[in-house]
């Protein structure tokens, strides 16, 4: 019998009586994935649906999400996934650019019924999803195959109209080795993936790498920071997969100092920037490793931190580049250089994004490689820094001041729980750096000065506006929606 290869050979391969996933719905074994996602694709195929079709799916977290995104690939339909928490406007846009023949929606998607969603943004058609068995029979035709784009999802969509990715199951069985060999994994790990389901991270953390060994992965409708601490205590979670600012809110909630968490070995996090302190203090209330893949939705993985790495690089670092991606740092010119913007080749990239060339051609130089919007440096022992984003500047009088340091920075004094950085106009200097924080106690202006002069960080790094907000917000990819806090900034200090 030849090598499974499709996601859909992978779940059939796996032990039968074995859990697939601990859900909202319920538990459910590898049996039972396989035969509902079957069923659903033979009802896809009875409802007129053809291989090619693309079929846009909005559903919150769950089993059936991931029961949807394989009865799609059975019959050899392309999913567009589409973010949970996204509004009409980004369903409509996707809906259009896609082309999707329908819109998939459980009857109610987060307290609107689904055929009001799907009419006021313009689908083709609704379909309503369940887990009742909706074919008598499971669905025997081919499907897609491995190197077939099998999925299309967005950028998280903070600037302007999302772009949508090209996915194809090879791109993302490329982190299953990356994150078994990283984390040392065994046989009898748990995961559990509190992300959205259809972004890159959600993607590989819940819909393939479990299904590659096996592991049975907890799963969340929507995150909530007290039922993921109950969860992981429930069905001792030995790896966790959340977003930097989900597992600071993990740190800040008033559960977290009674939750049982001994289980948990490991937690790949990532997406944003990293904070030392907070990682620093996950690791230490936890005995959990931090880890993370660098990458994004484009370019898979990068480079990942592993077990093995020295503590100091584990959480200051963005880990080793992986040797099958090859890793540049490009001058503004387009030459190598010591210190620039991330360019990476390998099998982890994206095909390209959907029917946009001129994105595609800004992603990607003449020569095949892929433009990443980072900045980062490579020192003497090969791991690789990000020190800032090409976009994420405020350009001070003149002088570029990177939002990533001021913001580490920020996030070290005591009473800062989380903080994004974003630059706020100004008449003289152009732009003044602005951070919005949540704070564990009251914080002004002049207590953070204080602290970063004793800190000796570097004037030019301090920020010069602060705002305390009683949470950040977030876009639909679970990161922090700088995109909303520029606008806020625009507004409060025009």
């Amino acid at each position: 019998m030849s090598e499974p290869t499709t996601i859909a050979e992978l779940v059939a391969r796996n032990d039968p009586a074995g859990v697939a996933f601990h859900a909202p719905e319920g538990t459910f074994t590898w049996a039972e994935y396989d035969d509902l996602s079957g069923r659903l694709a033979q009802a896809y195929a009875d409802a007129g649906f053809a291989p090619g079709d693309r079929i846009a799916v909005l559903l919150t977290g769950g089993a059936l999400t991931h029961v949807a995104y394989l009865a799609a690939q059975k019959a050899g339909l392309v999913t567009v996934g589409i973010g949970p928490r996204a509004g009409d406007a980004e369903i409509t846009h996707l809906l259009a650019k896609t082309g999707a023949a329908a819109l998939a929606t459980r009857e109610y998607h987060r307290g609107r019924p689904g055929s009001e969603i799907a009419a006021r943004c313009g689908a083709p058609r609704h379909v309503v999803l369940s887990l009742d068995s909706p074919a008598a029979r499971p669905f025997t035709g081919a499907g897609l195959g491995a190197g077939d784009v099998f999925f299309l999802n967005s950028t998280s969509g903070t600037t302007g109209r999302p772009k949508v990715v090209r996915q194809t199951m090879d791109n993302r069985k490329y982190f299953g080795p990356l994150a078994h060999a990283a984390a040392r994994m065994g046989p009898d790990e748990v995961f559990a993936s509190v992300l959205p389901a259809p972004y890159g991270f959600g993607l590989w953390s819940a819909h393939v790498v479990p299904a590659m060994y096996g592991y049975p992965t907890v799963l969340t409708a929507e995150f909530d920071a007290a039922e993921t601490l109950r969860l992981i205590e429930r069905h001792r979670v030995t790896v966790l997969c959340a977003v930097t600012a989900q597992f600071i809110m993990l740190l800040n909630h008033a559960d977290f100092a009674g939750a049982d968490l001994s289980s948990l070995r490991v937690m790949f996090t990532g997406g944003e920037r990293v904070p030392l302190a907070r990682a620093r203090e996950f690791e230490e209330r936890t005995g959990c490793a931090v880890l993370q893949f660098y990458g994004s939705n484009e370019a898979g993985p990068i480079s990942v931190t592993s077990l093995d790495d020295p503590p100091r690089q584990r959480l200051t670092t963005a880990g080793r580049p992986i040797p099958g991606m090859r890793v540049r740092l490009l001058d503004p010119s387009g030459e190598n250089a010591a210190e620039g913007q991330v360019a990476a080749h390998g099998p982890g990239c994206t095909p390209g994004y959907l029917d946009d060339e001129p994105a595609n051609a800004a992603l990607f130089r003449p020569d095949g490689w892929l433009v990443t919007g980072d900045i980062g440096t490579l020192d003497a022992e090969g791991y690789l820094s990000i020190t800032g984003r090409i976009a994420d500047f405020i350009i001070r009088g003149g002088h570029n001041v990177s939002a990533l340091v001021v913001e580490e920075a920020v996030a070290g004094h005591p009473s800062v729980a989380a903080v994004a950085v974003v630059a706020a106009p100004d008449p003289v200097l152009g732009e003044r750096a602005c951070a919005y924080v949540v704070t564990r106690a009251p914080l002004d202006l002049d207590d953070l000065r204080a602290h970063l002069d004793a800190a000796g960080v570097t004037k030019q790094n301090w920020p010069e506006h602060l705002v305390a907000l009683p949470e950040l917000p977030l876009s639909t990819g679970g990161k922090v929606d700088k995109a909303a806090l520029r606008a806020d900034a625009a507004t409060r200090f025009a």
